[in-house]
Formats: C-alpha cells, sequence, structure tokens
C-alpha cells in the first residue's frame, strides 16, 4: 500500500533539536519465536474489570516515567509489529549520526520501498538530505525508502545496521524482540517480532529523544527545495494526534501483523506510553488508544 503523493511546498523546516548517545559494541540475535509464542495469549497482567474494550490480540499501556503496567492483554506474546519497528531505526540512528549530516538518497532505497510494496516518501535518488529531515520522511508517511537509506548508510550496510537494531533492544531489555529489517516489512525468510510490552519499553525511551519526540507529534512537515534535493511534503499517518495531550507515536500494518499503534500523551501531569498490535480494524486502534489514555488516571488513582 502506497501513500499518495504529498504536494510539494517552499517552507523551509528547522532543525534545532540535536541528540548525542554512544552505539553499542555488541550484537545479540534471539531465537525464533515457536508456534505458542505468536499464537497463544497468556500475559501476566490482568486487566482491570473497568477498563476500556481492546479488540487487537495484544495491548500494554505503562506510566513512562515510573514503568508501572497499568493494562496487558497478551502483553509478552511475541508477534509481527510491521512498522512499529521504524521506531527503532530512529533511535539507533540517533546514537550515532547528527541531525544536521546529509544523506544521499540511492537507486536502491527507492527500488526497495517500491519492490517490497511498502509505504514510500517518495524520495528522489540523488537528493542529499539532513538525517533529521530523513525521520520526518521515515516517521510520518512511514517511508521504507527512509528506512533503507537510513539503515544502509549508518551500519554500515543494512544487515549490519540491523545487527545494531537487536544489540540496542537486548540492552534496553527488550528480550521478546527480534529484527530482520530496519522497516517491518515481510521477509522471504520471515518477518521480525516483537511484544506489545518490549514495544512499550522503547516507545518511552525512544520519547526521551527531543528530535524523536518532536517528528512524532507533527501532523504535517514540509521540506524545501536547496541545492542539495528537492522539495517535500510529508502527513503524519496517525490520526491520534488530533487529541488533545497526544505525543505520538508510529502506526503499522502488514497483513501478517494487522494494523498497530504506539502511542503516548499526557494526562493530570503523567506521561503514559502504550501498544496495540494485531487489530484488524485500522480506525478502530486509535480510537482504542484515547479509550486508554482517558482510562488510565481513573485505574492509576484507584
Amino acid at each position: 500500500m502506497r501513500n499518495r503523493k504529498a504536494r510539494l511546498t517552499a517552507f523551509a523546516g528547522a532543525l534545532a533539536l540535536v541528540t548525542g548517545f554512544g552505539v553499542p559494541a555488541y550484537a545479540q540475535t534471539a531465537a525464533a519465536p515457536t508456534h505458542a509464542q505468536t499464537t497463544a495469549a497468556p500475559s501476566s497482567m490482568v486487566a482491570d474489570a473497568g477498563a476500556p474494550a481492546v479488540y487487537g490480540r495484544a495491548a500494554y499501556l505503562m506510566d513512562a516515567r515510573s514503568g508501572a503496567a497499568l493494562f496487558g492483554k497478551a502483553a509478552d506474546t511475541r508477534m509481527p509489529i510491521a512498522s512499529l519497528t521504524k521506531t527503532m531505526t530512529a533511535y539507533v540512528v540517533l546514537r550515532s549520526a547528527k541531525p544536521t549530516d546529509l544523506v544521499e538518497i540511492a537507486p536502491q532505497d527507492a527500488r526497495y520501498a517500491e519492490d517490497g510494496g511498502g509505504t514510500t516518501a517518495d524520495l528522489r535518488p540523488g537528493d542529499r538530505l539532513p538525517v533529521g529531515e530523513l525521520l520526518y520522511a521515515l516517521m510520518l508517511p512511514s517511508g521504507a525508502d527512509a528506512a533503507h537509506a537510513l539503515a544502509r548508510t549508518y551500519g554500515p550496510g543494512v544487515p549490519g545496521f540491523v545487527a545494531k537494531m537487536n544489540a540496542t533492544a537486548r540492552s534496553l531489555g527488550m528480550n521478546d524482540t527480534h529484527y530482520v529489517n530496519a522497516d517491518g516489512l515481510p521477509t522471504p525468510a520471515g518477518d521480525g517480532w516483537s511484544t506489545a510490552r518490549d514495544q512499550a519499553v522503547l516507545a518511552a525511551k525512544a520519547l526521551q529523544v527531543p528530535l524523536i519526540e518532536g517528528v512524532a507529534g507533527t501532523r504535517y512537515h514540509e521540506v524545501a527545495a536547496t541545492d542539495e534535493h528537492g522539495a517535500y511534503g510529508w502527513r503524519n499517518t496517525n490520526r491520534l494526534l488530533a487529541e488533545p495531550g497526544a505525543i505520538g507515536l508510529k502506526t503499522g500494518f502488514t497483513r501478517a501483523a494487522g494494523y498497530s499503534l504506539a502511542f503516548a500523551g499526557e494526562r493530570d501531569g503523567r506521561r503514559l506510553v502504550g501498544v496495540i498490535l494485531g487489530e484488524s480494524i485500522s480506525s478502530r486502534r486509535f480510537d482504542t488508544a484515547q479509550a486508554l489514555l482517558s482510562w488510565a488516571p481513573t485505574r492509576a488513582s484507584a
């Protein structure tokens, strides 16, 4: 499924936020999930009787600052996560890259998105874009071309980058997560996988990076043409951003994964982070996320 090309405009996008992290020096690979792990729905947490209905196959809600679990449904069940993968891509890139670093778009980046049937930011080969702008291309229209360009550059090479993604997952305690690429598209060798709980842990950590938080909360972003690149315009696929207090973070979809959503919001002075996996109706994941965010303060004060 492809995004429609956004109308090109000539307004400049400012990059004022920077980050700096060290890159893990090791890489580990987790074992593939068993049939029982991908189909069973046990969770170490039982949701309150008064919690909103959650129709996705798995979900998890937590207090981002304290780490306290507020809701869980099959929270530890391993399953495909589609484009939620791109949150880790953004996080790993900013551990070694500056937002002002330039990345040249190669023909294989555009072909990768086209051939794989992934969503695309319609990046043009030969354009040289700052990493900060490519994060918008990665997170708003969920550009597989942007993911490929970033992984190819900062692996170096896609396999090297995926190894960094898996190493970073281990360092964050995401022991039920395994990435096979930088975008979440299915591969002939199989899909990557994670859990609602692991993705919530990642979401809370990624949103501590100011640039990721800023990008994830942007509904539309325009890039003015320069001598280095043409003009672009990207619209966020996250409908939750229309709700007061919503922060982001990432949408996803493949046939195997269903509709997914990593989300966050501020409620009663607290930051809440949640994940919904395996939803069968696209719009319902946003309604469910909003319901969970509204219900959580009641649960927390009970």
